[in-house]
């Protein structure tokens, strides 16, 4: 195996290697930069939910246009996260982040200026495609320019940016609309777009896989290893792309209906083949050996239940405090606004990052994971009684997220060789699409399925019940079987997450205790792919 390294570009710096032994000299300018572009891309999604009376009023836009207004996004980003990952290993991560910025500023234009819902719904898939680019590239790139050292904190500042995006979202859509039309939503996303497009190209510097050269290949200039996996690309994409619809259309359609029924047979299937394909051929975009190892699989089953928790819990708050607690849509999501300001405070402040490196990874999954879950139990508990309680149970939830967040990913990408870094980022993203899918559906479908155990009204949800009770006593009958229902629900997850995160540690624990096993046998380490877990930063 051998690394080129080419003539550095003017403003760019050199190239630099996969495993760097030192920091880059601008890396927390650089980090500001990429939290920026990441911020603008978490910004939308919440964003565009308090526009939407706008939206379905001066675009004419039906319930179902609203949802692919949503969704269109969702999908697209979900479905190209691992070929954007593996693209920015195999091209340059550099190259690709300025892709990802030059596209979602494009569609943002279009977006800001859509005549109809059908050219809002396009102008949204096509900033799905740059918002994929970012949220792999702009991991890939932290883990090339810190060092081991700075590495955990560095990436805890950069999921932190997911709690300020939430917390900041209804606010400023709020600001927006109260004094400019709908589009202004879209268009703030132009200037940081321009301004990280120049940030980055004077920063950043390029960074990708080493060429990897076969005896037997034909000397035609392109290294094997360089050589897209196309159909590996098509099989994730549509695979990904029809998990995540059919959990998307899950609670509106019914869980048994054909179309939700057709869209996971067919994404499931063809993800199988696509692990298939990935075990056949020499250079795969994703190798399906990682999961053999424990580090990756104890890192990726909590980051799958990290992201159900938080999703589904925040799904069940905003019906908790608007249809229990009777706020309005903004004062609902303002309301839940503490949990991430906890989570930003303990990031910014560093707390996070050094519980990790003082605890060990494991220890901070376990303490992370279970403080979320007795926030959600806390919440299922005393928020019935106001928000008082409600309050309490969201800082613990915010600890809890501040502790496991970062620890996650960072086991993720530790788990992972340096050279597979967009990769190892394309995965921590889809895991997150996975869990925030699966915790609003799992979570919703208790809540539903619980409510229609103890009312006697026949409803598909708690407004149209509410609309067919007859009397005031129906009514409060009602609302106490919804609030029931909503309890047993957060319960359900607070013990998901809670089991969840002590798998998760107990496997990254053992994945420990085996490689410090095979390093006083003389093994250095050094066997299989165990070795990205001391190449990507420390794992206590």
């Amino acid at each position: 195996m051998t690394t080129t390294t080419p003539e550095p570009k003017p403003g760019s710096g050199p190239e630099r290697p996969d495993s760097p032994s030192a920091s880059h000299p601008q890396r927390w300018l650089i980090l500001a930069v990429i939290c920026l572009a990441q911020l603008t891309v978490l910004l939308d999604n919440t964003v565009l939910s308090v526009a939407i009376p706008s939206l379905t009023r001066e675009l004419h836009a039906s319930t179902s246009d609203i949802q692919w207004m949503i969704n269109a996004y969702s999908l697209v980003q979900a479905g190209l996260l691992l070929t954007a990952g593996s693209a920015a290993d195999r091209y340059g991560r550099r190259k690709l982040l300025l892709a990802g910025l030059a596209l979602f500023g494009a569609g943002s234009l279009a977006a800001g200026f859509a005549q109809s819902a059908g050219q809002l719904i396009a102008a949204r898939a096509g900033m799905g495609v740059g918002g994929a680019l970012l949220m792999t590239t702009t991991l890939a790139v932290i883990v090339q320019v810190f060092d081991d050292s700075e590495r955990v904190r560095a990436i805890a500042l950069w999921s932190t940016v997911s709690s300020l995006g939430f917390a900041s979202g209804p606010l400023i859509g709020g600001v927006l609309l109260d004094h400019f039309w709908w589009g202004s939503i879209f268009l703030i996303n132009l200037p940081v777009a321009v301004l990280g497009l120049l940030a980055v190209a004077r920063l950043v510097p390029e960074s990708k896989a080493p060429r990897q050269s076969s005896d037997s290949a034909p000397d035609d200039g392109v290294s094997q290893g360089e050589r897209p996996d196309l159909l590996g690309a098509l099989l994730s994409t549509i695979g990904m792309t029809g998990v995540v619809l059919a959990i998307i259309s899950g609670p509106e359609h019914g869980w048994t209906s054909g179309r939700v029924l057709l869209s996971a047979t067919v994404g499931l299937l063809v993800l199988g083949a696509f692990a298939l394909w990935e075990l056949r051929i020499p250079y795969p975009m994703l190798d399906m050996h990682f999961f053999r190892n424990q580090r990756f699989v104890g890192a990726v089953a909590g980051a799958v239940l990290v992201a159900f928790g938080m999703s589904g819990s925040l799904f069940l708050l905003t019906q908790h405090l608007q249809f229990v607690l009777g706020y309005g849509p903004l004062d609902a999501g303002l309301r839940t606004a503490p949990m991430a300001l906890t989570v930003v405070a303990l990031n910014l402040s560093g707390v996070g990052a050094k519980v990790v490196l003082r605890a060990g990874t494991p220890t901070a999954i376990a303490y992370g994971m279970s403080l979320v879950a007795a926030g959600l139990a806390a919440i299922a508990v005393l928020g019935s009684g106001g928000y008082g309680g409600m309050l309490l149970g969201l800082v613990v939830m915010g600890a809890g997220v501040a502790l496991a967040m970062p620890a996650m990913a960072n086991a993720i990408m530790s788990a992972i060789p340096p050279e597979k870094a967009g990769v190892g980022a394309g995965v921590n993203g889809t895991l997150a699409e996975f869990g925030n899918g699966l915790g609003v559906a799992v979570l919703g479908a208790v809540l539903n399925a619980r409510f229609a155990a103890l009312v006697a009204v026949t409803a598909t949800s708690f407004p149209a019940a509410m609309a067919a009770a007859g009397s005031a006593g129906e009514r409060r009958e009602i609302s106490d079987a919804f609030a029931t229902g909503l309890e047993t629900s957060q319960l359900a997850g607070a013990a998901a997450v809670l089991v969840g995160g002590l798998l998760a540690a107990a496997l990254l624990r053992r994945a420990e205790r085996a490689d410090s096993a095979r390093r006083s046998d003389g093994a250095g380490g050094t066997a299989g792919i165990t070795h990205g877990g001391e190449a990507g930063g420390p794992t206590g």
